[in-house]
């Protein structure tokens, strides 16, 4: 039987109201492989591609299974309501192969607060409980990347998925996830940039240290930022994938820096922290950031925040069974899946949050 850990009330809710929707939408797609990158909804108008943001109508491919039970190991950076909605898609993958007549049980399971440490303890623990593939959201790419190297060359078949592959060369047999953070942060510094007529100060929460996602996602926006010569960087905090520590960092930013322009916020809990700091601060300080937190997303709706790029979650845990799966049965990248899967981020404003909330949460 799954385990996990993690906040998944409101994600329930949220699959409900979003089955309601998309009965009503297009047809589905393909699940297996997506070849999508930043999509981006206009401000001024709601865009289509909002709707389809998070892609809730996913049917299993046509590949046939060799065995009739499968038990995977999935590890993650830290509980957090990300990875609860990465859980909703495993769990809709799951039921759909139990109609197949075939058992997937997997533990998913990630500690408190991000730790590489904690990671390779979890992994070594799991290299010896004979698991069909064990799957992993590296929290640290150089402490991790050589681990996983080990497990392979001892024969565990080793996957990676969510938004943080392992580092260039690792043995790691696929990922399945963002294969395009740094562009998911430039896009979003763009758009702030733009919001700024190209001058001002700004500052960069960027979340876990060595986390691949965040330091890619902080990558993109200093570059960016480095293009325009009115645009500067007066601060580069790492908040640890924390609402609080994010909340404080920007109070301090604040106080040193009472004129600062922008905040770019590299991961899901930094945007909340940033915003209710500027909130509380009355501060005209223009906050673009990553995912769908709710109050993030409430935010959005009020115009605390400028703009949000949101992840599909859902099908990067819907992809993630059945490519453990293929690959339990001894496939290797090929015709039958990619060795990146790529899921889409769709960057949403002002106009687009109800329909936001609406779909993941049934909240207006």
């Amino acid at each position: 039987m799954k385990t996990y850990k993690g906040r998944l009330g409101t994600f329930l809710a949220a699959f409900l109201a979003a089955l309601a929707v998309s009965s009503c939408s297009e047809a589905p797609q393909d699940s297996q492989t997506t070849d999508e990158s930043v999509t981006e909804a206009a401000p001024g108008g709601v865009d289509a591609s909002v709707k389809s943001a998070v892609d809730f109508d996913h049917e299993l491919d046509p590949y046939q299974p060799k065995k009739d039970h499968y038990n995977f190991y999935f590890t993650y950076k830290t509980v957090h309501p990300w990875w609860d909605a990465v859980a909703l898609g495993m769990e809709d993958a799951q039921r759909q192969y139990l109609d197949r007549g075939i058992t997937v049980t997997y533990e998913y399971m990630a500690p408190e607060a991000a730790s590489a440490e904690d990671q390779t303890a979890r992994l070594r623990a799991a290299k010896d409980r004979d698991y069909d593939v064990i799957g992993v959201d590296v929290a640290d790419e150089g402490v991790i990347s050589p681990l996983l190297d080990e497990l392979v060359d001892s024969g565990v078949k080793v996957m990676t998925f969510s938004s943080s592959d392992a580092a260039a060369g690792c043995k790691r047999i696929a990922y399945v996830g963002n294969t395009h953070n740094y562009e998911d942060g430039a896009e979003l510094t763009e758009a702030l940039c733009k919001k700024l007529d190209y001058r001002g100060k700004v500052a960069i929460l960027v979340g876990s240290v060595g986390a691949p996602c965040h330091e890619d996602w902080a990558r993109g926006a200093k570059d960016t930022i480095a293009k325009y010569e009115g645009m500067q960087i007066v601060a580069t905090e790492y908040d640890m994938d924390s609402v609080s520590l994010a909340y404080e960092l920007t109070l301090e930013i604040l106080d040193e820096y009472p004129d600062l322009d922008g905040i770019i916020c590299c991961n899901m809990s930094n945007p909340v922290g940033a915003a209710r700091a500027v909130s509380e601060k009355g501060s005209s300080t223009v906050i673009v950031g990553m995912d769908h937190d709710q109050e993030a997303l409430h935010y959005l709706k009020d115009g605390v925040i400028y703009c949000l790029g949101v992840q599909d979650c859902y099908s990067i845990g819907f992809d993630t069974i059945q490519i453990a799966v293929m690959i339990a049965d001894g496939n290797k990248p090929g015709d039958l899946f990619p060795e990146k899967t790529d899921e889409a981020t769709t960057v949403i404003y002002q106009e687009d949050a109800a329909i936001m909330l609406s779909l993941l949460y049934g909240d207006d």
